[in-house]
């Protein structure tokens, strides 16, 4: 019960990595607004928490790339439930595209929700943290992609590693009022959406992984709530890589055959 009479929001919650991690602080006694872009999901998840453990979960619809939803959002949980202890920014979007073909809608896409909506709901959340003068602590989730190169994931991996410099910097904002800022980045992890990507995505990663496996959510969630407790009272401005052991060794998937690919598109053959 490390989050008794804790109050959590956390962004694109409706499923997969966020939804565990918001089933795991609702288990250890936190009141959770749980955020989703799509409000039937949102709603079927708070329920579905809501007996989950000693805590409570609400749900928030809104599209987590504007930052007049993050303002209400802050503001729904204080009204909701007196105050604000944690934020958790793990909304976020991956679109695969040709660095040379890549539109300005497409940038777009993935800047506002992976970069403004993580900036702007950690300054919100950092606002109402200062103001009650009790400190607090806030994660964004970020990527293995933003530590390593990946074909046609240049803007994903641009707005992941700008997450980490984030934490980082912020811890000179945001220390002198008792609020810890970290990031975790996950590795290959099985969720919803990897699954429908890539059926076969299990057995796809398991031989890249030097602990032969990806991530379950709950595997991410774990350590999640572990920088968010007060066991890290004292961590600030870290970046939490959880993957398996990937970023120390491992190539992406079909490695050379994509070099040659791309060597190939180069030479405009």
């Amino acid at each position: 019960m490390r989050f008794l009479n804790k109050v959590a929001v956390i962004t694109g919650a409706g499923k997969g990595i966020g939804f565990e991690i918001a089933g795991q602080l609702v288990h250890e006694g936190a009141s959770v607004v749980l955020n989703d872009i799509d409000g039937r999901l949102a709603r079927k998840a708070a329920s579905k928490l809501m007996t989950a453990g000693q805590g409570k979960c609400v749900p928030f619809e809104g599209d987590a790339s504007d930052v007049k939803v993050i303002a209400e959002l802050v503001s729904f949980a204080v009204e909701q439930f007196g105050q604000l202890d944690i934020a958790i920014a793990n909304a976020g979007t991956t679109v695969f595209g040709d660095f040379f073909e890549f539109n300005v809608e497409e940038f777009q896409k993935v800047v506002n929700l992976n970069l403004q909506g993580g900036f702007f709901l950690v300054q919100h959340a950092a606002r109402q943290m200062r103001e009650q003068g009790k400190g607090g602590k806030i994660l964004v989730v970020s990527s293995t992609i933003g530590f390593r190169a990946y074909p046609n994931l240049t803007i994903y991996s641009m707005t992941k590693s700008a997450l980490h410099m984030m934490a980082k910097s912020l811890v000179l904002e945001l220390s002198p009022y008792s609020i810890n800022i970290n990031a975790i980045a996950p590795g290959a992890t099985i969720t919803e959406r990897t699954m429908l990507e890539a059926p076969d995505y299990e057995n796809t990663w398991k031989d890249l992984i030097p602990l032969g496996k990806p991530a379950r959510p709950s595997d991410i969630a774990r350590p999640a709530l572990m920088l968010l407790s007060d066991e890290c009272n004292h961590v600030t401005g870290q970046t939490l890589i959880v993957d398996g052991g990937w970023t120390a060794a491992s190539p992406y998937p079909n490695f050379f055959q994509t070099l040659e690919q791309l060597k190939f598109n180069g030479n405009g053959k």
